[in-house]
């Protein structure tokens, strides 16, 4: 075959161009598509508004930990820290209740689009609990997980609801932009980077949404986090400790969340800001 003969060589259309698509010049287009793809999704599964569960990855189901204390007993090794596992994990199992019971309410609402989602990070522990109690109320329910190193599997997290991002700050749009209401489970660092963040939005006036915060768990936050203390300083005012609610009771934070939702979303389907 001579030269005049063989096809033209053409480049890829710039859509279909991986190298460009991944390189740094496209950075601002695979930023969009993280908002466009769940957009497109949520639309098409009309997903309004969400309650968002946040806590740590590390804690297990009862049972798990249960099972977990027994096998270091055998070892005669790491006992101190299987039993502080069992000790939290009531935590696990309240999401996974307080879940079942909010998603069981959002279903007899009596309403054509589906209304107060559960949400969470789409990892194990927390996350994995309050997906395990919505997926046992037969409801759809979100999972926003980031790509990190360390891969995880969450298989209560509705199918066609399973997000995967790259951007920690596009995911953490997509748990603020959608949620009416939040509840924060005892966790590490990622669990008080979205706390901070959700207050600071709310204090500064930044989201509209009258939305109800709960932190469950009062022991480890009382522990964790001196908000009187940062009353004492001036650093925080008085008023915003009525920001947020803290609790050890299933039955107050279902109280708290619905009340909330109730008198202040039911009739506001949607995102807000």
């Amino acid at each position: 075959m001579d030269k005049m003969s063989k096809p033209p060589h053409r480049q890829p259309k710039a859509y279909q161009d991986t190298r460009f698509l991944e390189s740094k010049d496209a950075r601002a287009l695979r930023i969009l598509a993280e908002y466009m793809e769940p957009l497109h999704r949520f639309q098409r599964h009309n997903i309004q508004d969400t309650i968002v569960f946040m806590g740590s990855a590390r804690l297990r189901s009862e049972g798990a930990a249960k099972a977990a204390l027994a096998e270091a007993e055998r070892a005669g090794e790491g006992i101190e820290a299987a039993q502080t596992a069992l000790r939290l994990s009531i935590y696990y199992e309240a999401a996974r209740e307080l879940a079942r019971r909010l998603t069981a309410w959002s279903k007899r609402l009596d309403r054509k689009e589906r209304r107060f989602v559960v949400c969470t990070g789409g990892g194990p522990g927390i996350m994995e609990a309050a997906n395990r109690g919505a997926s046992e109320a037969k409801g759809l329910n979100v999972g926003l997980t980031i790509s990190i190193p360390e891969e995880f599997d969450n298989a209560y997290v509705s199918r066609e609801l399973h997000f995967y991002f790259h951007y920690f700050f596009m995911r953490k749009f997509w748990f603020v932009y959608l949620a009416k209401a939040v509840v924060l489970f005892p966790g590490g660092y990622g669990t008080l980077d979205e706390l901070f963040e959700i207050l600071t939005l709310v204090q500064t006036g930044k989201t509209r949404k009258r939305m109800p915060i709960v932190l469950f768990g009062a022991e480890y936050w009382d522990e964790v986090i001196n908000f009187n203390t940062l009353v004492k300083y001036g650093t925080i005012s008085p008023g915003d400790l009525d920001l947020f609610h803290r609790t050890d009771s299933i039955d107050e934070a279902y109280e708290i969340i619905t009340k909330g939702l109730t008198e202040n979303a039911l009739g506001s389907p949607g995102p807000t800001l």
